[in-house]
């Protein structure tokens, strides 16, 4: 199935590895060109050299900190000046940060709104401005389901994961007249940079503990994840690339404003 990526033009944030990484190289498969974002350069130069080999497409990597002044003008400009045009945002960039109520400081707040809200805001911003241009465009949130579904010591990321799905929901009001789609993935329970350095951090009391035993710890609904999975498998990055890319494509041409749970069955919630 042809998914009309051919020659569009992506930035995608948190793009070095895990889903936004695997984003970016199911766009480049579909013909698309890319700009990944992430502050490490040298774990960037890997990912852009991975995609390349796979796709023979143009990658192009920018490392830079994307709560920094002027860092949305910058993935903007990047964008135009190698590729001419811009089609597509993907904000992925992002950590889990969860705790009680209690325990979260000013500073908590404040650099998880910056990052998760704020400079997606600013990037959108200065997105839509390009995307007039060629007439039209995609917008993809990379949310998660505490946004949905807020649990106990969950804070301060899942109250900015539900300001990221409110602001794709209004946004979809407010651009589908220049027929810019948004959209939001809530993600489950994916194999990520984030739960290998939380394995990689039980090693240094747990030596035993294998990888594939601290994902089924998950799985059965231990550690950060209070519900099991019921399909009873973590997901793969992979299948979290494909479902972004499904929805930067022409054939999701009618699916704006909603919030897919990508997460092996998870959610209380549709």
């Amino acid at each position: 199935m042809d998914m009309g990526l051919q020659e569009k033009v992506a930035i995608i944030t948190g793009g070095s590895d895990g889903i936004g990484k695997a984003a970016a190289l199911s766009m480049a498969k579909e013909g698309a060109n890319v700009v990944i974002v992430a502050r490490r350069s040298e774990v960037l130069d890997q990912a852009v050299q991975e995609i390349k080999i796979a796709t023979e497409r143009s990658v192009i990597p920018l490392a830079l900190d994307v709560t920094a002044d002027g860092a949305s003008q910058m993935m903007i400009q990047t964008a135009v000046d190698n590729f001419g045009r811009l089609d597509i945002v993907v904000n992925n960039a992002g950590s889990a940060i969860a705790k009680s109520f209690e325990n979260v400081s000013d500073e908590d707040w404040e650099s998880d709104f910056e990052l998760k809200v704020w400079a997606a805001v600013r990037l959108i911003q200065n997105a839509v401005t390009e995307m007039r241009k060629v007439g039209g465009g995609r917008i993809i949130n990379v949310t998660n389901l505490a946004g949905r579904t807020p649990g106990p010591s969950s804070m301060p990321t899942s109250i900015s994961r539900a300001a990221g799905i409110a602001i794709t929901k209004g946004l979809s009001k407010d651009l589908a007249k220049d027929n810019i789609l948004v959209t939001t993935v809530c993600i489950g329970l994916i194999k990520s940079g984030q739960h290998q350095r939380r394995y990689e951090s039980r090693l240094e009391n747990e030596p035993n503990l294998s990888i594939d035993a601290f994902y089924d710890e998950l799985v059965s609904g231990g550690g950060v994840y209070r519900s099991p999975v019921p399909l009873g498998r973590v997901g793969e990055p992979e299948e979290a690339g494909d479902v972004i890319a499904f929805l930067a494509s022409e054939r999701a041409s009618y699916l704006t404003g909603i919030a897919v749970n990508l997460d092996g069955g998870t959610s209380a919630v549709l």
